[in-house]
Formats: C-alpha cells, sequence, structure tokens
C-alpha cells in the first residue's frame, strides 16, 4: 500500500537500484568518491544530493575522499576555493561562467564541478546526476552551462485555506486550514525538484491575495515564513510574496494606499525592513494590480508606473524585486460593442509607461495577450518595451488545457512563444531575447510560470504532467533546448531506458498539443469552456461572454475581427512584417484565422478545407487519436511501474470519453449555427 501511496513521488529524482547494467556501469566508473574544495551552504546540499542519490542507485555510498584503487570520483568547488579546480581551468574559462553557471570537465580519473558560486555548484551537480541518469557517456566531458535567464520564477497559487486556485493536483502543500504546515519535509523536496531544473525564485502564495494572505506581511505569519524561506535558501531559491496592493488599509493601518502619499511609502518601507531583517535574501513582491476586481493605482489616478516605483523604492535599498503582473483588461465590455478588445488591453495600458519603471521592477507577461488558451498569438507586449525589464509568463498548471485530466505537453507551445521574431530590432529579435534582457541591454529578465504541483502522491495528478514542470526548468535555464529532447531526458529519469516506453511516451508527449487542440479549440478562438471551472465544452459558457463572445458566431461565419481597417486594431500592435500578415484573412496562418479574422464558415483555409470542414473534421479525428493514446499506454502495461501505469490509465479514459463529448457539443453548435451540415455533422463542403 505504501508503494501505490508514494508512486511517482520521486519524479525525475528516482532513488532506485539501476537495474541497467550499462547505466549502472557508467554510475559506478565515476562516483567512487565526493571531495568538497570549500564550506559552502549550496556545496555541501549538492554533495549530500550527490551522495543520496548514487546510494540508491548503486547500493553503495561514496566515500569523502580520493579513492586509493585508482577509480572515477568527483571533485565539486568554486573558483574562488583551493587552487585544485582552478588549477583546471584557464582565466578565460572561468570569465565566462556566470552566478549561476557551471562547469564539468573530466580529467583523468576526476570530473570536476566548478561554479563561480555554491549555487553554481549545486546546479552543476543536478546537472552530472542528469548526465548519469539519462546514460551519457563522459569520455569527453568538458561542458559550459550558463543559464539564459537571470530570474527562473515559481508561481503558486496556492490559498492559506489550503486550496489551490487552479489547481488540479490535490491540495496545497504549503497550507491547511488557515495556517502554513507543520511539517515541511515535502516542501523541501519539492524544492529539490524545483532546484534540479534550475529554479532559483519562488512565489508562495497566489496573486489574488485574500485577506488572510495579506497577514503574512504580519507576525502571525512571519516566523513560520521564515521556516519556508530557509527550506528553500538551502537549494539556491530565493522567497518571493504576492501582496496586496490595498494591504496598508486592509490591515487597518492606513486609510488610504495612494502610492503617492508618503504615509503609504513609508508603511511599505517599514513592512520591507522588517521582512529583509528576517529574510536577508528574500526575493521581493509579485503584484497584481487593477485587474479582475483587485485594488490598485487606479483607484488614485495614478498609473502602474506610480504604484510598481513605490514599492520597488521600499526593497531597492536591500536588493528586493518587484514584479508586477500585466494582466489587465476591461471586464466591464457590453457584448455587443465589437471594438473594445481585452487582447489589446496589456499593450495599450503598459506601452505609454515605458522607461519609466524603476530598474528593480519587472513586467510579468504572460505569453498570449488572452489567457493561457491552447492556441493564440505572441503578445505585442514582448516587442513594444524596449526600456523596461521583462519576464515571459506560462501557465504550467493546465486551465484551459485539459486540467491535467488530459495528457498536454506544453513545451512545444512554449519555444513557440520564445522563438516569435518581434522584428522590433530587425530580424532575430524573439521573445526570448527580450524576456531574458538581451535584446534591450536590460538588467533583468526571464520565466516565470505557475505551478501545476499539489498534494497527489504524484506532484501533479496526471503522472505525465510532471514532463512540463520538468519541461519549464529546462527551457526557463535555456530556450534553445528542443521539446522532444526535454522529452526524452524527462522520460529516461521517470521511466529508465527501456526504447519501447522512450519511442512511446515521447510520441505520445509530442503529438499531444495537437490531439488536444484538435477536438477543443478550433483555428485559434478558444474560450469554448464552461464557465468557472473551465473544464468541460460550452461554447457560449465562459463567465466574459456576457460582456463579449471570444468567437462572435452567428449564421454568417465565425472569428474576431481585429485587423486595423474594419476590426478592433490589435493586429497594429504587432511589427511589421506581423502587422501586415494579421492584417489579411488571406495571410494569416490557418491555426489562427478565427483569432483575427470573422469569415464565413465556407473560406477556404490554406490547408484547402473550408473552415466549417476543419472544424468537423479536427473534432473527429480529435477524438479518435484521444482514444489511441489510451492504447499506446496500454501498451506500456509491465513496462513501467504498476501504480504509475494505473494512475495514468484512468486519465487516458477519462481523456477519450471527454473528447467524445468536445467534439458532439462542438459539432452540433456548428451544424446549428452555420445550416450547412447534415446532421451526423458531416458535410460536403
Amino acid at each position: 500500500m505504501k508503494e501505490a501511496a508514494q508512486a511517482g513521488y520521486e519524479a525525475w529524482l528516482r532513488k532506485r537500484t539501476v537495474t541497467d547494467q550499462t547505466q549502472l556501469s557508467l554510475i559506478m566508473r565515476w562516483t567512487n568518491g565526493i571531495v568538497l574544495e570549500e564550506d559552502d551552504r549550496y556545496i555541501q546540499t549538492a554533495a549530500s544530493e550527490l551522495a543520496e542519490m548514487i546510494a540508491a542507485w548503486t547500493g553503495r555510498r561514496p566515500s569523502d575522499s580520493v579513492p586509493g584503487d585508482g577509480g572515477g570520483w568527483l571533485r565539486i568547488g568554486t573558483f574562488m576555493g583551493s587552487s585544485e579546480v582552478a588549477r583546471a581551468f584557464s582565466e578565460e574559462e572561468m570569465s565566462v561562467v556566470q552566478e549561476d553557471g557551471f562547469r564539468l570537465r573530466r580529467l583523468g580519473e576526476r570530473v570536476l564541478i566548478a561554479g563561480m558560486t555554491g549555487r553554481g555548484v549545486l546546479y552543476g551537480a543536478f546537472a552530472f546526476l542528469r548526465l548519469m541518469q539519462t546514460g551519457d557517456s563522459l569520455d569527453e566531458l568538458d561542458e559550459l552551462s550558463n543559464p539564459a535567464n537571470s530570474l527562473r520564477l515559481i508561481n503558486q497559487w496556492d490559498n492559506v485555506d489550503g486550496s489551490i486556485e487552479r489547481g488540479y493536483s490535490g491540495q496545497s502543500i504549503f497550507y491547511a486550514e488557515g495556517e502554513i504546515v507543520r511539517d515541511l519535509s515535502r516542501v523541501r523536496d519539492y524544492a529539490r525538484l524545483l532546484a534540479s531544473v534550475g529554479i532559483n525564485g519562488i512565489v508562495i502564495n497566489n496573486v489574488n491575495v485574500h485577506k488572510l494572505e495579506t497577514m503574512f506581511l504580519t507576525e502571525k505569519y512571519l516566523p513560520r515564513i521564515v521556516e519556508v524561506a530557509n527550506v528553500f535558501r538551502t537549494y539556491g531559491i530565493r522567497l518571493f510574496l504576492s501582496i496586496n496592493f490595498a494591504a496598508p488599509i486592509e490591515l487597518g493601518d492606513l486609510p488610504t494606499a495612494d502610492p503617492l502619499d508618503e504615509a503609504v511609502k513609508d508603511w511599505w518601507k517599514e513592512r520591507a525592513r522588517e521582512l529583509y531583517g528576517r529574510i536577508p535574501d528574500f526575493g521581493g513582491f509579485l503584484v497584481k494590480a487593477d485587474s479582475e476586481f483587485r485594488p490598485g493605482p487606479f483607484t488614485y489616478g495614478r498609473d502602474h508606473a506610480d504604484g510598481a516605483n513605490m514599492l520597488a523604492e521600499a526593497l531597492a535599498p536591500y536588493g528586493g524585486l518587484i514584479v508586477w503582473r500585466c494582466f489587465v483588461y476591461n471586464c466591464n465590455q457590453d457584448w455587443r460593442d465589437r471594438k473594445t478588445d481585452r487582447a489589446r488591453a496589456a499593450y495599450d495600458h503598459f506601452t505609454p509607461l515605458d522607461g519609466r519603471f524603476m530598474d528593480n521592477v519587472v513586467l510579468q507577461v504572460k505569453n498570449g495577450p488572452m489567457d493561457f488558451q491552447v492556441r493564440e498569438p505572441v503578445s505585442p507586449l514582448f516587442g513594444a518595451m524596449p526600456n523596461t525589464n521583462m519576464l515571459i509568463e506560462f501557465q504550467i498548471t493546465q486551465e484551459y488545457t485539459g486540467q491535467q485530466r488530459h495528457l498536454c505537453y506544453l513545451v512545444p507551445q512554449w519555444k513557440e512563444a520564445l522563438d516569435f521574431d518581434t522584428y522590433l530590432r530587425g530580424e532575430g529579435s524573439t521573445v526570448k531575447k527580450v524576456a531574458d534582457g538581451s535584446l534591450f541591454g536590460r538588467p533583468l529578465g526571464g520565466f516565470a510560470a505557475v505551478s501545476n504541483i499539489g498534494s497527489d502522491a504524484n506532484w501533479t495528478g496526471h503522472p505525465l504532467a510532471q514532463a512540463n514542470l520538468y519541461g519549464y526548468g529546462r527551457l526557463a535555464w535555456d530556450p534553445d533546448l528542443s521539446a522532444d529532447g526535454i522529452a526524452v531526458e524527462w522520460t529516461k529519469q521517470t521511466f529508465g531506458h527501456n526504447d519501447y516506453v522512450i519511442r512511446t511516451v515521447l510520441a505520445m508527449l509530442m503529438s499531444s498539443w495537437g490531439v488536444y487542440e484538435s477536438y477543443t479549440a478550433p483555428l485559434g478562438v478558444g474560450w469554448m469552456v464552461k464557465p468557472n471551472h473551465h473544464y468541460g465544452p460550452d461554447v457560449d459558457g465562459y463567465e466574459y461572454s456576457m460582456w463579449g463572445t471570444y468567437h462572435f458566431a452567428d449564421c454568417r461565419g465565425i472569428g474576431v475581427d481585429r485587423s486595423v481597417h474594419t476590426g478592433t486594431g490589435y493586429a497594429g500592435q504587432y511589427h511589421s512584417p506581423h502587422s501586415e500578415r494579421f492584417e489579411s484573412a488571406e495571410t494569416t496562418p490557418d491555426e489562427l484565422l478565427l483569432f483575427f479574422h470573422h469569415v464565413p464558415y465556407r473560406h477556404r483555409l490554406h490547408s484547402g478545407k473550408t473552415v466549417i470542414q476543419h472544424i468537423y473534421d479536427t473534432h473527429f479525428e480529435g477524438a479518435e487519436r484521444a482514444e489511441e493514446l489510451v492504447d499506446q499506454w496500454e501498451g506500456l502495461k509491465g513496462y513501467i511501474d504498476h501504480n504509475i501505469f494505473e494512475q495514468g490509465l484512468s486519465r487516458f479514459q477519462e481523456q477519450a470519453e471527454h473528447a467524445k463529448e468536445w467534439r458532439d457539443v462542438i459539432n452540433t453548435y456548428f451544424w446549428r449555427k452555420s445550416g450547412i451540415a447534415d446532421e451526423q455533422g458531416r458535410t460536403l463542403y
């Protein structure tokens, strides 16, 4: 029973005896001893992780000295430590290693794990373990690895009552019944997982800050928050808090939260002084303001720069950051108004403020202009603010992509966004270069994402949803990694080295985004989900449809006109050549057609099919492909852990049945709406 309860808990850091003899031989060859260069907290953590994992894999714990029998061993330390590591690298080789970067090098019978800092050594240790798990040869090992992004952030949407907003994997691991949990062992294990893929910051509470979470700034919670920060610090992860902009009012200290009021400024400076007195490496505040009824500077006739800079000024003496979310839009749109466009909102609000934010403010911008849909264009804000620090925000938790009941490997979607060329500085001005700060020479940048973990035994509910958490961390470190390469890495570490298992899981992961899209969201229209919980098909049911539908389907056609000439003008927020490409239905890519244009049902796509035929065909094909996922998973029975197999089987069976529901609801709706298809949902057009 215990094995069943814990199935999948170790995720990609499996502490199990290695049975593949080739892999075991590789591990045994290089891990006879671990020699530390310095007494540093992160190096101590690195040594502990190496020793524990190697002992679990081989049944033999490495010695803490150079082995006398000449076997391979590890030496770990910074370039600032003893001369042993420093002598192995030239001045030039050391100079290119960044603060969190590392070098791995084989020299004779030893492997060096070296960094500019102890954190770099820790990341290097996990990279070495990854090489051992994936079975890579170390004969020619000489690797330099620097993170592309200085900030690699995870956002927990956990509430102190133990619930998780948009959480699909059980309850919070941080909170229960209004308190921070007493046993932090699972929090520690989560920190291990995050550090292993290079995450260096975590926001431990929901961006929608409730009354109790506002009290995180008070003595009621601060002592326990310090304990949580201590756990994450061991793994090089800085703790951040989401805050309520109106906290001075909520806590009863002031009658106003006006960011230009001197008393408000002093109040936040005092909160900063208290926080950094207890948590010297506190990361900073995440703020959602003037969005979805959250309080913010608009209440006082101020703008986002006024609000962010007031907080940034309070944190600046301590090196703290303000992460300011750009998810804003008009909630009061009349459904008959086809000119007011939620997609435009972030660009319209923030671009006039470019250059006004302090250097310790970073804007957190969703990958698309809407809300983590299965298909939407890249936010044009990434090519519009060269004088402002930015993070790109993804959603690992699958709010609109199956809620971890359906398989949807999101790394290909994220890669598509990161590789999008904004053309702001000519060809090659990709989103990933905006996010990391390099395109505009900005001091801060990086990634943020909404976590998908909870109290479920396997962390993510669906066992394959772990690949999204793993993939996010790996992309945040290196956005040039391929989606299939990341999938193979994760599969080998999670399921072992059986070729059949690797091929099967890889095929399932790499097809899953397309499968999910095919039976849910046609041609970029999105949003056709049930109100509030966002699971299941409801073409007109999304909670904002009363103010403005997201498909405008009628008897004449479907889609939203976002052209400059006749629509909302959203297409004009992009730089050329995208502005021209999205302006015309003839040049807009098929997969985004209905996001940018309202077209007749008989409009012919580049594929040669009409819109209505595409909708019918893809929904039937998607349901069939969902059935195939069940078959593929069933083929793994006996090849993977039985309990993990059973976890996945129930999810795939639900997905297949749910895909049929999507097919029937969507096709019936458009048969009735268009009037040009038969009752079986098929057409000759």
